[in-house]
């Protein structure tokens, strides 16, 4: 079974992007975020054109989470918000607060939940869950205290209804980059968000309930990122952070065979999103493909070195 996670950075733009990479990748399932549209947008006929039934969960211009599933898997007890109710509309015409003092992430469409069940594979059903963390903007902003409170809600929300036994995929763009080896630079972003100490004991309280970094577990080298800056050629100097993730129970974890961040799609045509796809594949390789991490990795290090002859000073 192929469980990858891939913020989209706008459903309605990338769609031929994403359909693209659904026939090369052949996921079982995906959990997508940042899909911006509202349900009634939601394109499900166009997945179903795929073979996948789609799972939404939406508010409009902003945020939104989906599941993707192979025809056939099903899914079952659908939560989204963490069960806390429905969120705001912040459709067209919709009048939505934008300021610091009004930031709730708890009202936004960040979380959707379900139960899938691959039938006749090992395990039984998986319970999968796709979210988008708040981004935090300003380490000590209104918008940084949001984000710790909507990890603390996620964490609790696992205490009160998940079991560190059961077999459980918990993905999507997390914002964190939990060491100074998911950074280009550790220097370079100190003191920032997605690296300080609390956002980073956020991550870890969900490690210590018992959630393994399943892509950690089959790749312990740095230099992978997930996300790059649309600016300055970030994606081709390779200048990115690993903030998507795929944390797993100890069950789905003992089954993972292979992992891969497809770093191919982050490139264009057709407009691709500031994220790469992360895929992890349980029991047996899924359909293979080429995300030419060596490749660029040494055409990026062919650039930045001194041409013979000279002295590099440090």
């Amino acid at each position: 079974m192929r469980i990858a996670t891939w913020n989209v950075n706008s459903l309605k733009a990338r769609q031929e992007k994403v359909e693209g990479w659904l026939e090369r990748a052949a996921p079982d399932v995906l959990l997508l975020q940042e899909t911006k549209l509202g349900d009634d947008d939601a394109p499900l006929m166009a997945f179903a054109m795929a073979g996948y039934d789609l799972v939404h969960h939406g508010e409009g211009r902003w945020n939104g989470v989906a599941i993707a599933l192979r025809e056939g898997l099903g899914a079952a007890d659908v939560v989204t918000n963490f069960g806390d109710g429905p969120v705001r509309d912040s459709g067209p015409g919709a009048l939505v607060a934008e300021g610091e003092e009004d930031f709730d992430p708890s009202d936004e469409a960040r979380m959707v939940a379900a139960t899938v069940d691959p039938a006749g594979a090992a395990g039984g059903p998986i319970r999968v869950v796709s979210l988008y963390a708040p981004n935090g903007r300003v380490v000590d902003s209104p918008f940084f205290a949001g984000k710790l409170a909507w990890f603390a809600r996620l964490e609790r929300w696992l205490r009160e209804t998940a079991d560190p036994g059961g077999p459980l995929v918990l993905g999507g763009d997390l914002n964190i980059a939990p060491t100074d080896a998911d950074v280009w630079d550790a220097e370079a972003v100190h003191g920032g968000t997605h690296v300080s100490p609390p956002e980073r004991a956020a991550f870890q309280a969900l490690l210590d309930w018992g959630l393994t970094d399943a892509y950690r577990r089959r790749h312990p080298e740095s230099g992978r990122y997930t996300w790059w800056d649309y600016r300055a050629g970030n994606f081709h100097k390779n200048l990115g952070m690993r903030i998507d993730h795929l944390l797993v129970t100890r069950p789905i974890a003992d089954r993972v065979v292979w992992a891969e961040i497809d770093r191919e799609a982050r490139k264009g045509p057709p407009i691709p999103s500031d994220h790469a796809p992360l895929v992890v594949d349980l029991d047996t390789p899924g359909r293979p493909f080429d995300a030419d991490w060596d490749g660029a990795l040494s055409r990026i290090a062919a650039r930045t070195r001194p041409p013979s002859g000279t002295i590099s000073r440090r």
